[in-house]
């Protein structure tokens, strides 16, 4: 054979991303092909050098010495008990179960892991759960080994104790704005769960808070942003190997109860056992109600629906690497499908997002490229894994826990490559994988689900590591040693516009639009878009 022939001609798309797959780091060129000749090794080494994607971690947080940070936690569900399982602190049951089950299965490592987790430094001092069962769960469990934990009744009573430093709000949507709020005006530092905010006006109180507040480090939950893969495709962008991109899609692809909020209720759920008025909040007075109190994301009263709840999550992943903040249009539709079970947000949706403005530089002449739509696809009906793509002139990338990057058959910049036969467009220029040797086991299509977003771990030096504890540790590093969470208050500004947005436009059938200058939301004449935002109706 040539040197000058094809080299992928006797290679399957299939082979070539086997072969990819198993190796590391700078990810695989051509690896398959290099095998063929020298030539082809040679030729793989000048692409890598020409593409120049570097694959490295983060920059280490700084120590973690000094004081013991005091903490609370602010709704201690599941959600909650994974962050705190993230500071070190796992309950008894968690504890046993983990053991039976790596008894059963020794490859399964969530126990060790744990116990490897580098020591932050905290105390968690307190506890805030509108549930019983919640709150003394915790209490069992994290009063010993030189730690106190108390009991709080109210947010409010714990933010004012003198007893905590910080506090993590793991809470129903519409409680995040408000305790976040009241914790910065006291001098508390916060990390809270994503969507940042409930309603559109509370999004521009909590950001005054913080500025008012420099002192106070806020810090909202996208663990995402400190996924490897994520700071790779970083890096492939700022390096135009995309070229201009003008589409970007992302989708939530899930069927099953747990993934369409469909979640147990506590056997021990009574007026007697929880805080009912206080879980309502804000949201419309009604009498007692299980349901509503476990799966509260089927209801616009005190979730988000797949805009804020889901949605967030990607539009997060794209805006940490593309930075392209709010849209200046977002049209969405959809409705309930799958789970007609009373809930009143949609199970199924589709948002589009556009940015007339937005350029990612460009391998043609000046002027020729301009502008991007993202489109988020979800339904909670089925659960193919449709992948997030972003797709450039010159190439496209898919991005999960790995990125892969195929060149464009119709590309500029690789042009003279394809037509040498040096790139084959079916065969991808660059694949990164960190888990590299390590195995990403998944028990269920909704931790699949998750996993493929980056939301359950990463890796450093090739070994996984939890992404909310790197995430939470990055906001412990800035409380002690200064700097800027990668998540803070500017991105979780544009996060819940976004999702608002999104939200809005399915309620009114409509395209909303976002005035840059005025920094606001455009309202037609006598609209109140918080009180059609927040309407609990189908």
């Amino acid at each position: 054979m040539s040197t000058k022939q094809n080299i992928f001609q006797t290679l399957t798309r299939r082979d070539w991303l086997k072969s990819l797959g198993g190796l590391s780091l700078f990810g695989a060129v051509w690896s398959a092909g290099a095998s063929f000749s020298t030539k082809a090794k040679r030729e793989r080494n000048i692409l890598l050098q020409t593409l120049n994607i570097k694959a490295s971690a983060p920059p280490p947080t700084a120590t973690m010495e000094g004081s013991p940070l005091r903490i609370g936690i602010i709704g201690f569900g599941g959600r909650g008990e994974h962050l705190v399982r993230s500071l070190g602190y796992a309950t008894t049951e968690w504890l046993e179960e983990m053991s039976r089950a790596e008894k059963e299965n020794p490859a399964d490592t969530r126990l060790k892991e744990f116990k490897d987790q580098e020591n932050l430094n905290i105390r968690l001092t307190g506890v805030c759960d509108v549930f019983d069962v919640h709150a003394n769960k915790a209490l069992q469990s994290f009063n010993g080994n030189g730690n106190t934990c108390k009991r709080y009744r109210t947010a409010t009573e714990m933010i004012n104790s003198g007893e905590v430093d910080a506090v993590v709000i793991a809470t129903p949507d519409h409680w995040h704005a408000p305790l976040s709020i009241e914790a910065i005006n006291a001098g508390i530092h916060v990390y809270v769960e994503k969507p940042m905010t409930h309603s559109i006006e509370e999004t521009y109180t909590l950001r005054n808070a913080v500025i008012e507040n420099p002192k106070v480090v806020f810090a909202l939950g996208h663990q995402h942003r400190q996924t490897q893969s994520f700071l790779t495709a970083q890096d492939a962008i700022a390096k135009n190997v995309l070229g201009h991109i003008s589409l970007v899609m992302t989708a939530t692809n899930r069927n099953d109860d747990n993934g369409a909020w469909q979640y147990d209720i506590h056997p021990d759920a009574n007026t007697k056992t929880i805080y009912w008025e206080l879980f309502l909040g804000s949201a419309p007075k009604i009498p007692f109600n299980a349901e509503h109190f476990f799966r509260w994301r089927k209801w616009w009263a005190y979730g988000s629906g797949l805009s804020g709840d889901l949605m967030t999550h990607d539009y997060d992943r794209i805006n940490c690497i593309l930075k392209m903040g709010i849209p200046k249009f977002v049209t969405a539709s959809g409705g309930i499908y799958t789970h007609r079970d009373g809930r009143n947000v949609p199970d199924v949706m589709q948002i589009n997002m556009e940015y007339p403005d937005f350029k990612t530089g460009t391998s043609q002449e000046i002027g020729k490229e301009q502008g991007m739509t993202f489109v988020y696809s979800a339904t909670l009906g089925n659960q193919l894994d449709r992948g997030t793509v972003l797709m450039g002139h010159d190439g496209s990338m898919e991005l999960g826990n790995a990125v892969t990057i195929f060149a464009d058959s119709g590309s500029t910049r690789y042009k003279k490559m394809i037509e040498e036969k040096q790139i084959d467009p079916y065969v991808p220029i660059f694949q990164y994988d960190p888990s590299v040797n390590g195995v990403d086991a998944v028990t269920s299509a909704t931790a699949k689900y998750f996993a493929n977003k980056g939301l359950l771990w990463t890796y450093r030096d090739g070994k996984r590591v939890d992404s909310t504890f790197l995430h939470l540790r990055e906001w412990i590093s800035c409380i002690r040693n200064g700097g800027k969470p990668s998540c803070g208050i500017q991105e979780g500004f544009e996060e819940a516009i976004t999702a608002h947005m999104g939200g809005l436009s399915y309620k009114l059938g409509r395209k909303i639009e976002w005035d840059n200058e005025v920094q606001k939301i455009v309202a037609l004449p006598g609209e109140d878009l918080d009180a059609i935002l927040l309407e609990n109706k189908v």
